[in-house]
């Protein structure tokens, strides 16, 4: 039998395609041509079957599909612990929003959205969900380093260096949307900040843009309860219950944090399929409260991970967001059996992908998708013994034993090196940003 010629297969001593859920793949390889999985099969078949140009050997690796961050603020990563041990509001309104009106630009968004990639695909992971001012300059930053992002077409109800009003932010989104429409690794949702913070006619609005362009709507809702009960004493009703009388509640709602949620709300989420974006670890800095994921996971609602900025957690490490996320559900719960490892990680993969409208390209591996991949080093004394690969993930394993990320094919780290960047001049750049802040 003839060989077939394809550019990179990769041979692991697990494979965790992630659907079908819990499954475990032993000594298999991926094949990959033209940035896509050519075909996932047992070594020995590989073997026989592909010449490949590069061949890898990933003997003591598990592979999985990338992370998707389902939310964060990337150049946020230039306030990391800037004001820390602080209340959401206090945080926001006292340092975090008087820094950002006096030094966000798109200079500092550039260092910021570079600084934040490096981290994340050191991390493992492949595509970020983002929402800051100057999304363009973000587009570009991605488009650079070539990995995936959903980039949010961000609306507030008051002036930043970005825009001066609602019209504006929406024109600029717009004409950013019809500039990145055929990228093929960036993708853009309407990202108004969250009810309190811009006026109804404009989600009204935003509601129907994005139902005329199929676009994901990425919104924070229910953060947290004084932000509820302050709501409800300005509109009379509870932020979800505006959503829905706006017919915002759908499958292209991405509502991040929902801390705050009754009973029945939980049904009509379940019911409307939105989608739920959880940060567990942000929520607990800021005593935010707890997104009650083990009751809208039995609802059939589908939850994704994100990290938040880096100002408010202060990492971009989403493997750590796995563990604590399966802890929490657990401990909340009082039950021991809830949000299983394998669960968390389709959340952080497919469920990211979901809820972004991405799941036919990115999420889980699988013939025909974008080879989205991340190499884990599991065979260190940190995870040694391994029983279950997949347990071994979420319970023990480290960012740092991220080794190699492929995105669309292409290969951003390899052996822990960045190949698409330079540590050093990042690292130069934060330090410079720092030091302009606390000068003033």
């Amino acid at each position: 039998m003839q060989k077939q010629n394809i550019k990179t297969l990769l041979n692991a001593r697990w494979v965790i395609p992630v659907d079908p859920e819990n499954c475990i793949l032993e000594r298999h390889a991926i094949a990959i041509q033209d940035g896509r999985i050519l075909a996932i099969l047992p070594r020995q078949e590989a073997a026989i079957r592909y010449q490949a140009e590069f061949i890898m050997d990933f003997d003591r690796h598990t592979l999985i599909p990338g992370l998707i961050n389902a939310h964060t603020h990337a150049s946020m990563t230039l306030l990391r612990g800037i004001a820390d041990d602080l209340p959401l509001i206090p945080w926001l309104k006292n340092h975090i929003w008087p820094i950002e009106k006096r030094w966000v630009s798109p200079e500092f968004v550039r260092d910021g959205a570079r600084l934040a990639i490096a981290e994340m695909l050191r991390g493992g992971t492949t595509c970020f969900n983002d929402m800051y001012m100057f999304p363009n300059v973000v587009a570009s930053v991605a488009q650079e380093c070539r990995i995936r992002a959903c980039i949010g077409l961000i609306a507030l109800d008051f002036p930043t260096g970005y825009a001066r009003n609602m019209d504006e932010y929406l024109a600029k989104g717009l004409q950013l949307h019809d500039k990145l429409r055929t990228d093929p690794l960036i993708r853009t949702a309407f990202a108004p900040h969250a009810p309190y913070t811009v006026p109804t006619h404009a989600l009204a609005k935003i509601g129907q843009l994005a139902d005329e362009m199929n676009l994901p709507i990425h919104m924070h809702v229910h953060e947290t309860a004084a932000e509820v009960d302050r709501f409800r004493s300005e509109y009379g009703c509870r932020p979800l219950k505006l959503l829905e009388q706006l017919g915002l509640l759908s499958g292209r709602l991405l509502a991040v944090h929902m801390t705050q949620l009754e009973a029945k709300e939980i049904e009509c989420l379940a019911d409307a399929h939105v989608n739920i974006g959880h940060c567990p670890e942000s929520n607990m800095k800021l005593a935010s409260g707890f997104c009650p994921t083990v009751q809208l996971d039995a609802a059939g609602v589908n939850i994704a991970i994100g990290t938040d900025g880096a100002a408010s957690n202060n990492d971009l490490d989403l493997l750590s967001e796995l563990r604590t996320a399966a802890l929490l559900g657990k401990g909340l719960s009082g039950d021991a059996s809830a949000l299983p490892a394998a669960r968390v990680i389709r959340m952080a993969t497919l469920g990211g992908a979901q809820a972004l409208g991405l799941e036919r390209e990115t999420g889980s591996l699988k013939p025909g998708k974008a080879a989205d991949i991340v190499a884990i080093d599991l065979g260190q004394p940190e995870t040694e013994p391994i029983y279950n690969p997949i347990s071994q993930l979420v319970y023990a394993t480290s960012r740092h034993q991220v080794t190699d990320v492929w995105v669309a094919g292409q290969h951003l780290l390899a052996n822990r090196q960045l190949t698409m960047m330079d540590s050093s001049d990042l690292i130069k750049r934060a330090r410079y940003w720092k030091r302009k802040i606390i000068t003033g």
